[in-house]
């Protein structure tokens, strides 16, 4: 029910999938009458690979989620990450309130042991191919134990998706020299040489787009305005092709010429295409779709969830974790 366009795209987003993934089963939780009405404009019928479970109620993207976790019990968001936590979902993907989204998620599903934050965790596009990147935004303060944590997670992550023995670390910093940051960095930089993971070093604000490292870890602060920049600069990139592509004549022609170039570069920079951000560090998996991703953008939020399912993430992250050292954290 969530996200900026609600059932208009998710419920086409999640049939679509579930079309295509006859192993799949999409259970639609909301408002009963309301996902029925969009079922019956696709002209798709409920049967056992699509189950509607209603909720009476919906979080509004921009409620308190204090106030979503104890007054909205029936929320969609609340019931969905509930049959996660009986077993009945193996996943749940929603579009709405991050901040609700990952509260309501900590209070039902909890902690895997050894992890005191839970990150909000993305694949990037690169240079390279791409890269994981967390945190980005769970956490505004962070300890160097927490970024440790991170790259635990991250690592099994990446290794779960793209297949690699050893995904190497990047720690996000101000400059690769170890005497470069605060006191939290250079203590986590510590940390991740001493860990056992492929720690590469210090990394800065490009090395993210070189792909230089597979994984990037920060604290939610840094890593939500690094996020939210390219955003940006992506868009004014493309408001300005736009407008120099229509600035006569001859450019409208030259547009005509180059348009094979132009949707092929459109497709290796479609930000849809890396649409899902999963909540680690749970005793379940729960991924965070865009709220304005339309049907094509969520249907990649469906199936990140589901490669975790597939490829046992939690597992993973369990047995990453149990490899370490306890350290002591320090609130």
């Amino acid at each position: 029910m969530g996200g900026d366009h609600g059932p208009g795209v998710t419920v086409p987003a999640a049939v679509g999938f579930g079309q295509r993934n006859t192993d799949v089963q999409m259970i639609l939780v909301g408002l009963e009458d309301v996902i029925q009405r969009e079922l019956d404009r696709l002209e798709v019928a409920a049967d056992s690979r699509i189950v509607i479970r209603p909720a009476s109620e919906v979080v509004s993207m921009d409620e308190a989620p204090a106030a979503a976790l104890r007054g909205k019990r029936d929320s969609s968001m609340r019931v969905s990450i509930d049959l996660v936590k009986s077993g009945e979902a193996d996943c749940a993907v929603s579009a709405g309130n991050t901040g609700a989204l990952m509260a309501m998620s900590r209070f039902v599903l909890k902690m895997l042991p050894g992890v005191e934050r839970p990150a909000i965790a993305s694949f990037l596009p690169t240079l390279r191919g791409r890269t994981v990147m967390l945190d980005l935004g769970a956490n505004v303060n962070c300890t160097p134990a927490h970024l440790l944590q991170f790259a635990i997670m991250g690592t099994a992550l990446s290794g779960a998706i793209d297949h690699g023995e050893r995904p190497s670390v990047g720690l996000l910093n101000i400059g690769e020299e170890d005497i470069k940051g605060n006191d939290v960095v250079k203590e986590a930089a510590d940390l991740l040489r001493s860990s056992g993971l492929n720690f590469y070093g210090n990394v800065e604000g490009d090395d993210i787009y070189k792909g230089t490292t597979d994984i990037v870890v920060c604290d939610g602060f840094v890593g939500n305005v690094a996020l939210k920049t390219s955003e940006g600069l992506a868009q004014m990139l493309a408001a300005y092709l736009r407008e120099e592509f229509k600035r006569s004549i001859f450019t409208k022609l030259g547009a005509l010429f180059a348009l094979p170039v132009i949707n092929r570069f459109k497709r290796r920079v479609d930000h849809r295409r890396y649409n899902g951000a999963s909540l680690l560090g749970l005793r379940g998996i729960v991924v965070k779709s865009h709220g304005s991703a339309d049907a094509f953008a969520f249907d990649f939020a469906i199936q990140r969830a589901c490669e975790e399912v597939r490829y046992g993430l939690l597992d993973l992250i369990r047995a990453r974790l149990a490899s370490q050292q306890p350290v002591e954290t320090v609130e």
